[in-house]
């Protein structure tokens, strides 16, 4: 049997530990070290194993996740996400979907210094959910604007996702964070025009709420300073050069943190929780990430990523054939899997692939930013697409009264404008790429 079977083969083992629901980590690094011995032998391994752990966490980039983890965790517990909703309430809820519109746009501002999906549709799950039932929004639309503004979590940097991918790539964390910026906040509008569209065309499921004055709205807007000074700080600071991430991400967290402390009443209870909340999913990507790079060196010697290349260089498909291929089934798996076992799993089979294929005549540094901003938007549609759709479950476990399938119903408009805009971002690949190639 040749490495490139005992490739595919291994793969296929990999594909039923995920299906009886062993972790992930573990999973990669049973198959890496069964491919690694049955293609090499145990000696070459046993090599291996001895420096890869020291390799892979002594990387300095590393130090950024537990950082905005735990950035991402004091803004959930600070009472930020209240003031951003008031904030955007006062200004457009009396728009009919405005008070969506505003959970929508609060996702985007809070997406800025949490970093998480999940997080971010569940802290603004139960700060907009109650208002957004007292003015008698339908639940289809309460639930899927919720769930799908969760998504602008991970899309709006900083973003522990494009950290990885980045690591995984080895690429500027700085440039994966400007590419993102204008995807994210196109996702924000196209999720407002979606809800627009949707109370034009069912009146009674947005009403309005009645309208402040300009001193009351300006009032509200204190909301938003913290906000908007921390996102300031860590992507000004880094797009201006006066911090490394690394530095942005701890100016970050120690900036959230004091406001978690003196808006949030967060006390040392709370913060031992937060803490430790930290270092078990800190635990749990590096542990990932190991599992990783042993799957990477067992396809590295099986040869299976430039095999296929091969096979579809030789079959004449065309790159954006290929493409399209690739971000339909990441559309698929974002359905069962979540978005970083999701990102490791399949950037050492997908990126080798992709960097050898022409797109527009973009040099390899470009395209591979570009794809890494698609293949994000792409799994983040899973998080909001049936049957599995973690955020829906989130904002329907909070909204009882709203049954399942009108859960599911409620985010059809909006992934109807994910659709569109990954179409338009393949398109016109300068929109995801301008600010890079303005700030570089």
């Amino acid at each position: 049997m040749s490495s490139v079977e005992i490739g595919g083969l291994f793969l296929a083992f990999l594909l039923v530990l995920l299906v009886v629901r062993i972790p992930i980590a573990i999973a990669m690094l049973l198959t890496g070290v069964g491919g690694y011995v049955a293609i090499s032998g145990w000696s070459p391994l046993l090599s291996y194993l001895k420096t890869v752990a020291y390799a892979r966490y002594t990387v300095y980039d590393l130090s950024v996740i537990p950082l905005f983890l735990l950035m991402g965790q004091f803004a959930s517990r600070g009472g930020l996400a209240t003031g951003l909703f008031r904030a955007a309430a006062a200004m457009i809820g009396h728009w009919r979907g405005g008070l969506a519109m505003s959970a929508v746009g609060s996702c985007a501002a809070f997406g800025a210094v949490c970093g998480s999906s999940i997080a971010t549709a569940a802290t603004m799950g139960q700060v907009a959910l109650p208002e957004l039932k007292k003015y008698n929004y339908s639940g289809p639309l309460a639930v899927g604007s919720l769930a799908a503004g969760g998504t602008l979590g991970i899309l709006i940097p900083p973003s522990v996702v494009l950290v990885i991918y980045a690591i995984l790539a080895q690429e500027n964390i700085s440039a994966l964070f400007m590419a993102a910026f204008i995807p994210g906040v196109l996702a924000a509008i196209g999720y407002m025009i979606a809800i627009a569209i949707y109370v034009r065309m069912n009146p009674d499921a947005g009403p309005a709420q009645p309208k402040l004055t300009w001193r009351e709205r300006l009032a509200a807007q204190r909301g938003v300073w913290p906000v908007f000074l921390i996102f300031l700080l860590v992507l000004g600071g880094i797009y201006a050069g006066w911090f490394t991430p690394t530095e942005a991400a701890a100016i970050g967290t120690v900036g959230t943190g004091l406001f978690a402390v003196a808006l949030g009443g967060m006390r040392w209870a709370q913060f031992k929780e937060v803490l430790f909340g930290t270092a078990v999913t800190t635990g749990m990507i590096f542990m990932i990430l190991l599992g990783a790079d042993v799957m990477n060196a067992f396809l590295a010697v099986s040869q299976l990523p430039v095999a296929l290349a091969e096979a579809i260089n030789n079959a004449g498909v065309g790159p954006f054939m290929v493409l399209a291929g690739i971000l339909i089934l990441y559309l698929i798996l974002g359905c069962v899997m979540d978005t970083m076992s999701m990102i490791l799993l399949t950037i050492p089979i997908f990126f080798p692939l992709i960097m050898g294929l022409d797109f527009y005549g973009l040099d390899q540094t470009e395209k591979a930013i570009w794809f890494g901003i698609l293949a994000l938007m792409v799994v983040e549609i899973g998080m909001i697409t049936p049957p599995v759709g973690m955020n829906v479950y989130v904002i329907s476990s909070m909204a009882r009264d709203v049954p399942l399938r009108d859960a599911f119903r409620g985010v059809v408009p909006f992934l109807i404008s994910d659709i569109l805009r990954v179409v338009v971002l393949v398109l016109f690949p300068s929109i995801t790429l301008c600010l890079v190639r303005w700030l570089t």
